[in-house]
């Protein structure tokens, strides 16, 4: 098992991705800390999984609030003195008008999908320095940072950042041999927090070139790619696993639209 009794922190981690994740680095044999504003969702993710709960801390982390980030910071400091990995994959998606969007929407988009992983990057990157480990901090983005959506500007722009403050990072903590790097995942259905309507997830699949959704092996396994001893030497990279999504517009031949339906 590849990350055995590596201590890994999962943002995000009651969300869709975040399940996957934490249990793509649990079968590997890592130790988990997983965050999320949901307890009782972390709660149902651990049973659901099957995860070892000797193995597993759980936080519930409001990222808006540096007081909680701090408060997640400080308890993997008391259990581990620093993590191995830090993946921050919570993201929140929010659709409105430039002219409508108030100010707090506004600032809660970029709360939790930039200042959140700049300062939990900042301090998880202390204590990998001060316990001399060569760590790993994986952020996750979008797509959506090369391409704007409307209605979809707030988020666009704060993967576009997100992309920019990781490069930034990787040549920071170069010196200390913590690489920094970004994954883009692709379309996943099933989010208990934005449901989508079987119409939309059907469009979505006809835009996709290889013409399927991403699947619970899809980003972990880039993401522990990238954390691994294989990716040593790579550092400030987007990897992006989403099935050809970003690379333009495409239209499915009818040949296969028909089976992608």
């Amino acid at each position: 098992m590849e990350f055995e009794n590596k201590t890994i922190v999962i943002t995000g981690a009651a969300g869709i991705f975040g399940r996957w994740i934490a249990a793509y680095f649990a079968k590997e044999g890592a130790r988990l800390c997983l965050s999320d504003v949901r307890m009782d969702g972390l709660e149902r993710a651990v049973s659901e999984l099957g995860l070892d709960r000797s193995k597993v801390l759980l936080h519930a982390t409001e990222l808006t609030s540096d007081a909680s980030m701090l408060d997640l910071v400080d308890l993997v400091k008391r259990e581990w003195k620093a993590p191995d990995i830090l993946v921050n994959n919570a993201g929140i998606y929010t659709r409105f008008s430039l002219l409508d969007m108030d100010i707090a929407d506004w600032d809660r988009v970029f709360g939790v999908n930039l200042r959140a992983p700049f300062l939990l990057s900042r301090e998880m990157a202390k204590l990998m320095i001060a316990e001399g480990k060569a760590g790993s901090i994986v952020n996750i983005s979008s797509g959506a940072s090369r391409k704007m959506t409307q209605n979809g500007v707030p988020y666009c722009t704060s993967k576009t950042a997100i992309d920019r403050l990781s490069k930034g990072f990787a040549m920071e903590l170069a010196e200390y041999g913590i690489r920094v790097n970004v994954v883009e995942p692709g379309f996943a259905p099933g989010s208990e927090v934005s449901e989508l309507s079987d119409d939309y997830v059907t469009n979505m699949l006809k835009n996709i070139p290889l013409g399927r959704s991403s699947g619970p092996m899809d980003a972990p396994a880039a993401i522990a790619y990238l954390c691994s001893e294989k990716a040593g030497f790579i550092t400030g990279a987007t990897l992006a696993v989403d099935g050809g999504n970003s690379i333009g517009t495409y239209k499915r031949p009818e040949r296969d639209a028909a089976k992608a339906g």
